[in-house]
């Protein structure tokens, strides 16, 4: 079987999968690098790089190959979702924001080869790899991610994205769906 009719097997069926559901269809895809024949390269000047996999009204699955830089923090708007680190080690910081302020980190973990981690929805983190390594995740999301908020501490400002932009401030106009101020704690 291709590696699309995997995980059409495996995705498909998913009708407002609860967060044990998700994690469930991420172990039974069993996807590993061997499988990605064209794994994108980590984009210049920015963290990653990405490639959808798959995608319907109740699921996305995305492949991300990461450069060393980290991305900025940010939600999965009304999403929630497991990520894997396929390859590598990855730091995730997780943050909270009360009101209309900044977002102020709680505390980051390491998560190596073959660990799993949940995203819930409107939670806010950031991720890189780790100690100037390759890192490769894989993330499935429910539904498909759109709405994401995207944070710069510098600005003090938040945006609303594009579902094409990444975790970072938006380099083009059109990706800024909304822009917010922020209150400096």
């Amino acid at each position: 079987m291709t590696l699309l009719g995997r995980i059409k097997k495996v995705l498909d069926p998913l009708k407002s999968p609860s967060k044990a559901e998700l994690k469930n269809a991420l172990l039974q895809l069993n996807i590993n690098l061997d499988d990605l024949y064209d794994l994108p390269e980590p984009s210049e000047g920015k963290p990653y790089n990405r490639k959808l996999l798959y995608k319907n009204e109740e699921v996305e699955l995305l492949v991300m190959n990461w450069s060393q830089l980290e991305c900025a923090p940010h939600d999965h708007g009304h999403s929630h979702g497991w990520i894997q680190v396929v390859y590598g080690t990855s730091l995730n910081s997780v943050f909270e924001v009360r009101g209309n302020g900044l977002p102020t980190e709680l505390f980051h973990q390491y998560h190596h080869q073959g660990n799993y981690f949940f995203a819930p929805k409107k939670a806010i983190h950031k991720m890189q790899a780790s100690n100037n390594t390759d890192m490769v995740t894989f993330h499935l999301y429910s539904p498909p991610i759109t709405g994401m908020i995207v944070y710069d501490l510098e600005k003090c400002a938040a945006c609303v994205v594009s579902d094409d932009c990444g975790a970072w401030w938006p380099d083009e106009q059109y990706q800024k769906l909304k822009e917010i101020r922020l209150k400096k704690n």
